[in-house]
């Protein structure tokens, strides 16, 4: 093309440019139109279909919202009947508790009533209280080296005894080759291996009302070698000189806790108007010893004496030391200095084994007028009056010369109301019995097998008085040992009998828990009579 226009002329190859670019020109704006014209069609099918694309979006949406909003609102539903529910269920509870809290009431009520019955009833046959205590499972009960047969060792300890509920004590008694059988025991209470010494002692408190509204009382612990008797009526032993002191209260027992009660009840009374004496005796070998007897310079030592019967048949220490004291801390020093002198020798069972028998005494002597006597305690009346008429009724004042005393009686007036006066006296009596032994498990020989054999007969003696009361026999076998003999009054029925059965959960000692427990329902079984106050004064010796 550019080589036929080499010919011609200017003007007309101008031409020739001018129109091709024309040409080209429509040829551009035909190719653009012709995009527009597609874009513009794409962009309507792009439009439509994002529209509706957005449509079936928006629908689904739609849809999705009401499936979850629909869920939601059963959701909420359901939290809304489960929280009626619950508050039903709470009113529910809160009616049941409301409903348990009146039954347990109501049994508390009957239950107390029926105690309170059970109570009168015994206080009217005379029936001896029998409480039994299941100590825990203690470290020497896995000791090793104990002499017993085959069949009783184990290397591990297994709990037998338990207390079914405050007043039974369930024993699963199994043999080789034979089903284990459980056996029930009734009594007055039954402490679990939980129970401290504030809940026992809690038991045994109302007995000591009794002792100052004139009754005599003796409390008595009963059980195997190393059941815990001493640990309930004294302390935990942790040495082998035994002493306690009333500063760690949580752990003090019967004893020391009596005591205390016993002074704080005084403290309410008319200073002047009673005096307290103690005396402290130990049962070995069927002999006793006064464990506060003295000698020419004042140290104390262990004397033997001997129980004899008197005019009125009651039992009788003569030339037995009795010291006067003040309070609970006088007392209890006076108890400790008795405590040094017990025998105590080690056997398999227990490092520290009782072998006597430990009788404390707190007699409580009373000055009443005769135109009074008969009262209640808590007369306070006349004792605000003994004390304006006789301002010096204590021991120390009463041992003084008989001119001191003629002098003092000597007007009529005087001299009458005088002899008005009367004295009564009350006794506590706490006794901490050995242990009863098994030869083959203690393993003691020689001088302490001869312990545990008297040991042995002085309990059996002991089961044989209770069999004659409870048989109600001509004769009991009081004398055929020292430590019945000693304990006549209070086990014939001249004073509340309480027995605190002590007995061991483990397996390994079963036979002598079963023996303890048969000891205990025996008792409870003795019909002694209702107890007598003590409404025969002796003259007072300020006469």
């Amino acid at each position: 093309q550019y080589q036929g226009l080499a010919g011609r002329s200017t003007s007309e190859i101008l031409q020739l440019y001018s129109a091709h670019g024309q040409q080209q020109k429509l040829q551009r704006s035909s190719v653009v139109n012709q995009l527009h014209g597609a874009i513009k069609k794409r962009l309507k099918q792009d439009l439509k279909s994002l529209r509706s694309f957005a449509l079936e979006l928006s629908k689904d949406f739609q849809r999705q919202s009401k499936t979850y909003l629909y869920r939601v609102l059963t959701a909420v539903q359901g939290i809304q009947l489960q929280n009626e529910a619950m508050q039903m269920f709470q009113i529910k509870a809160f009616d049941l508790e409301q409903s348990l809290q009146e039954v347990t009431e109501r049994y508390e009520k009957e239950k107390q009533k029926r105690r309170a019955l059970h109570n009168s009833l015994v206080e009217l046959r005379g029936n001896i209280r029998v409480h039994c205590r299941i100590r825990p499972l203690l470290p020497f009960d896995t000791a090793a080296g104990h002499s017993i047969s085959e069949d009783r060792q184990r290397n591990f300890p297994e709990k037998v005894a338990y207390a079914a509920d405050d007043e039974t004590v369930l024993v699963k008694c199994s043999r080789p080759g034979h089903a284990s059988i459980h056996k029930t025991f009734q009594f007055e209470r039954v402490y679990n291996a939980l129970e401290t010494q504030d809940i026992v002692f809690a038991d045994v408190a109302p007995l000591l009302t009794s002792l100052l509204d004139g009754y005599n009382v003796c409390i008595m612990a009963y059980g195997q070698t190393g059941s815990g008797k001493t640990y309930t009526m004294l302390r935990p032993q942790l040495e082998e000189n035994f002493a306690f002191s009333i500063e760690d209260e949580s752990e003090l027992g019967i004893i020391p806790r009596a005591t205390q009660e016993v002074f704080r009840l005084l403290s309410e009374k008319t200073p002047g108007s009673y005096w307290v004496e103690v005396s402290v005796v130990e049962v070995y070998n069927n002999e006793i010893f006064d464990l506060l007897a003295k000698d020419s310079y004042g140290k104390v030592f262990g004397v033997k004496r001997d129980v004899v019967t008197n005019r009125e048949g009651k039992s009788d220490v003569p030339l037995l030391t009795h010291e006067t004291v003040e309070n609970a801390s006088e007392f209890l020093h006076l108890v400790n200095k008795g405590l040094q002198l017990r025998v105590r020798h080690p056997t398999l069972v227990h490092a520290h084994s009782s072998r006597s028998h430990l009788v404390v005494t707190l007699t409580i002597t009373t000055i009443t007028s005769g135109d009074n006597f008969g009262a209640s305690w808590e007369d306070e009346q006349t004792s605000q009056r003994l004390n304006k008429e006789v301002s010096c009724t204590f021991p120390q004042k009463m041992k003084e010369n008989k001119s001191t005393s003629s002098s003092r009686a000597s007007s009529p007036a005087q001299l009458e109301a005088t002899e008005k006066l009367k004295q009564v006296k009350t006794r506590l009596q706490l006794v901490d019995l050995a242990g009863s032994e098994c030869v083959g498990m203690s393993g003691v020989t020689g001088a302490a097998l001869r312990e545990t054999s008297h040991i042995n007969r002085s309990l059996s003696a002991l089961a044989d008085v209770l069999g004659a009361i409870a048989e109600q026999r001509s004769h009991v076998p009081y004398r055929n040992s020292k430590l019945t003999h000693l304990l006549q009054d209070s086990l014939g029925g001249d004073a509340k009998l309480l027995v605190m059965l002590c007995i061991s959960p483990d397996q390994k000692y079963l036979t002598e828990s079963m023996q303890s427990l048969g000891f205990g329902t025996r008792a409870r079984q003795v019909q002694r009579g209702q107890v007598k106050k003590k409404n025969c004064p002796v003259p007072s010796k300020a006469k």
